[in-house]
């Protein structure tokens, strides 16, 4: 997700604790039309936003996932209708609601909880009902009906937009590492071609031969030093920036942000230099390790931790989640590129789990 998503998300997120809390508001007041059983509804409120805030603003890795997303919506939908049963103002929420459907469902599913939505929200307040006989409940249904239809359409161009961005910053980052290759690398090997053929040219001629290999060296030399600027320079942001210490606390800052799981994260041993390729796979496991954690593991504590030994350094992640079993194949993708990307650097990565006894990953790189 880019910023504007994730801002846009947050934006509907704040607005349907919004819708919430003004009935809950006013039912704490003493107001609506229900005076009676005022804390079994403030209860359901607080259920309904507690349910909200655990399984879908707090759990973005889950969006656009068909299985537990449709069953969390239907749980918002059920509570809401039970509160609108019980006090009409909750109807409001709806407002809130439009564009949770397009939120948490792919597309083809989202289209469908936006029709369930609107189907139990107005069959709650009685509006289906009321339609047969009523043109005023009929236009406010038909209401309802464009605007979910409008945030559908709203929702799928932030989507679209999103992934034209992401598109476009790839084809320009091609396009730069296409002209740095021109501008550097390939007028160097032109430039040592040019000169090793001089130099068979003049092969009667000893001085000037040894003056155009050596000019030759010096064109490889420099070519060579360009192409190691090249690579740092496609080091991920983070590690350019802050080191692979401040990095890997960085990643785990946004993601506790992100998730609200609490990472604990720590570096033992002298700090050291390991070289642009240890480090970004070791930036890489982390992010990867984290992801699964959020995606899989349900875990309510992480241990991220960097050690630096006189051999080797370690990066180990730890949750308390669901675990697994490591001896079944796995369909994912992540854990084996982790493996490749090891193994590239000379080293290893363990998972140590079992079914309910949490997860703890291990990458170790051998280092001077």
């Amino acid at each position: 997700m880019d910023g504007a998503e994730t801002r846009w998300i947050r934006a509907f997120h704040l607005l349907f604790f919004t819708c919430l809390g003004i009935p809950a508001a006013i039912v704490l007041a003493g107001g609506g039309a229900a005076p009676t059983g005022r804390a079994t509804t403030l209860a359901l409120t607080a259920l309904a936003a507690a349910w909200y805030a655990l399984f879908v603003a707090r759990r973005p890795d889950l969006l656009e996932r068909v299985v537990p997303t449709a069953l969390h919506l239907l749980v918002i939908i059920a509570l809401l209708a039970v509160l609108i049963l019980r006090e009409p103002l909750y109807e409001m929420v709806l407002f809130g609601v439009f564009a949770l459907p397009y939120l948490l469902l792919p597309r083809g599913w989202d289209y469908l909880g936006a029709v369930l939505v609107v189907l139990v929200v107005m069959g709650a307040g009685g509006l289906l009902t009321e339609m047969w006989h009523d043109p005023g409940a009929l236009g406010t249904v038909a209401g309802n009906v464009f605007l979910v239809l409008l945030m559908g359409s709203f929702v799928g161009f932030l989507v679209e937009q999103g992934e034209r961005n992401r598109e476009l910053g790839v084809l320009e980052e091609r396009a730069r590492l296409v002209r740095e290759i021109h501008d550097t690398l390939a007028q160097g090997f032109s430039g040592i071609i040019t000169q090793l053929e001089a130099a068979e040219q003049a092969e009667g001629d000893p001085p000037a031969v040894r003056r155009r290999v050596a000019l030759a060296k010096r064109l490889a030399r420099e070519s060579l030093a360009e192409a190691r600027r090249s690579v740092d320079a496609l080091r991920p942001g983070p590690l350019r920036d802050a080191g692979l210490d401040g990095a890997l606390a960085a990643v785990a800052g946004r993601w506790q942000a992100l998730t609200g799981v609490p990472v604990a994260f720590s570096v033992n041993g002298g700090a050291r230099p390991l070289g642009a390729e240890a480090e970004t796979v070791l930036l890489r496991a982390a992010q990867e390790g984290l992801a699964n954690i959020a995606k899989h593991a349900g875990a309510r504590r992480v241990a991220l931790t960097l050690s630096y030994m006189e051999g080797e350094v370690t990066l180990d992640v730890l949750d308390d989640g669901a675990g697994f079993d490591p001896s079944l194949p796995s369909g994912g993708y992540g854990l084996a590129a982790m493996r490749e990307r090891a193994g590239q650097a000379g080293g290893t990565v363990t998972v140590e789990s079992a079914p309910g006894e949490g997860t703890a990953l291990c990458l170790s790189i051998p280092c001077a």
